[in-house]
């Protein structure tokens, strides 16, 4: 698998425990706010067997592996790499943009995640003015995991075109029993050409949006 990217050590990507965050390279989606766009083109790998030798020295230690990105379901050797983690006892949690709904099918029929955060970019309509691609595949994977047996979350960037009421449309869209976490957009340098005349919400603005949705999806949260 290609690696693009390793956190040693984190205590937010993975509920309950300390995890590794491995990053690969690459997506299909082109949202003009991600974090990690240092990552989308070809940028330098890691050694995989150099980071494979840190995760048998902290085996024990972590307690999850977390595979984020880019989009790591674009990569052939994502299973392959899961299985080899699980190998060394860690757990496993995926994040994902939810667009390759048949390799979380792959990955849940085998038992190889024990958790999925899957992003929920914007109401299915708008996802071509947000990420550059229709919304295909992205209801697919939430009802796989709906029907699965692993905990998961949905998680919103807000972003300032994302308006209350296309945040009540998207809430319409998912089960009120579903953990939906609503994060701040922090602007990057060259935003400004998306953004136009818009405002980023502040934190504040965003605690506020949550309580509102909480009124008919009561697993919204603000982080």
């Amino acid at each position: 698998m290609r690696i693009a990217g390793l956190e040693k050590c984190s205590t937010v990507d993975f509920p309950g425990g300390l995890a590794a965050v491995l990053f690969a390279p690459g997506c299909n989606y082109r949202c003009f706010y991600c974090h990690n766009r240092q990552i989308l083109g070809n940028p330098p790998l890691l050694d995989e067997a150099e980071v494979f030798r840190f995760l048998k020295k902290r085996a024990g230690l972590l307690d999850a592996v977390v595979f984020s990105g880019g989009e790591p379901a674009l990569q052939s050797g994502l299973a392959d790499c899961i299985r080899e983690v699980r190998a060394l006892g860690y757990k496993v949690k995926l994040d994902t943009n939810g667009s390759r709904p048949e390799v979380l099918r792959s990955l849940l029929s085998e038992n190889l995640l024990d958790y999925a955060a899957m992003d929920y970019k914007a109401p299915f309509g708008d996802y071509p003015s947000i990420t550059g691609q229709d919304a295909s595949g992205v209801a697919e994977s939430l009802s796989l995991l709906l029907a699965g047996r692993i905990p998961f979350e949905l998680r919103t960037t807000v972003v300032p075109m994302l308006t209350e009421t296309k945040l009540k449309e998207m809430a319409a869209a998912v089960p009120h029993n579903v953990k939906w976490f609503l994060q701040l957009y922090r602007p990057q340098q060259g935003d400004e050409a998306f953004l136009g005349s818009l405002h980023p919400y502040s934190q504040g603005k965003i605690e506020t949006l949550a309580e509102k949705l909480q009124e008919v999806r009561p697993l919204v949260r603000a982080r």
